[in-house]
């Protein structure tokens, strides 16, 4: 995906000079008062650049407020099937919001990226995806294949009850970012792969079960509970870790307090 990385101010080049990492193709546009020493193209007007970019690239992920990014993509929209994929990062690297062209235009894997370089919360609004409430977290040796790890996910919902396409996001932690039997696995599911970052899981208060092995290897508390848990907002686990074949695997649910029918709130 060709890709474009456009900031307004000094904090929001910080970001993209860590984007730039996991994207290292993209080009970098900055706003021309912005000093930090980085390699890029400046421009003086958001309206003005987008305009001449829109139609370039794949991917447009701008470090700005989302007011500024809507009404400067607005006079550029056509069509959801050719439309760029925009992604708009705040310039505290607390969120990557799914902005335009979701699904066709692959902007909610693109925030998924995103806010797993940046360790953010992902933003995703799209029907099919926001209403999706499972989440599976999951931790493997390293080396661990693709093969091995998906049959551990499918087992693992089968005995929940639960189908592959119900799930919203498998978890793991950050180290395991570029693992690429967990990247194939999430692929060949189907399914976007959420990393937490491990100082969010060690200091995280939430009930999971500590492991002795984890924190040998890894100086970790756990994988598969934390990240299970912390993955998604008002989790409870359906599963708690369970061991396939060697990969722990644990299942959380969202509860939705806008449910009647949820029991968490009844």
């Amino acid at each position: 995906m060709k890709i474009a990385l456009v900031s307004l101010s000094e904090e929001g080049a910080d970001l993209l000079e860590r984007l730039q990492e996991g994207f290292p193709e993209a080009i970098i546009f900055l706003s021309a008062g912005i000093t930090k020493a980085l390699p890029a193209r400046k421009f003086k007007s958001i309206m003005n650049l987008t305009r001449e970019i829109f139609n370039q690239y794949e991917g447009l992920v701008y470090a700005a407020p989302c007011g500024i990014v809507v009404r400067a993509v607005a006079p550029n929209l056509q069509s959801k099937t050719t439309d760029p994929a925009v992604v708009v990062v705040d310039a505290g690297g607390r969120y990557a919001i799914s902005l335009l062209s979701g699904h066709e235009g692959g902007a909610n894997d693109l925030a998924m990226r995103v806010g797993n370089l940046l360790g953010a919360e992902t933003v995703i609004t799209t029907t099919t995806e926001a209403l999706k409430t499972v989440i599976v977290g999951i931790g493997c040796r390293r080396g661990t294949t693709a093969e091995a790890i998906e049959k551990a996910v499918r087992a693992a919902l089968r005995r929940v009850g639960v189908k592959p396409s119900e799930v919203r996001l498998l978890a793991s932690v950050d180290i395991k970012a570029k693992e690429s039997g967990l990247l194939q696995a999430a692929a060949r599911l189907g399914i976007p792969l959420r990393l937490i970052s491990s100082e969010e899981i060690r200091s995280s208060q939430k009930p999971f079960t500590h492991s002795e092995w984890v924190k040998e290897k890894v100086n970790l508390p756990a994988v598969a509970e934390p990240a299970a848990l912390l993955a998604g907002r008002r989790t409870r686990f359906i599963l708690p870790r369970t061991t396939f074949n060697g990969i722990t695997v644990a299942v959380a649910r969202e509860s939705s307090w806008w449910s009647v029918s949820d029991p968490e709130i009844l």
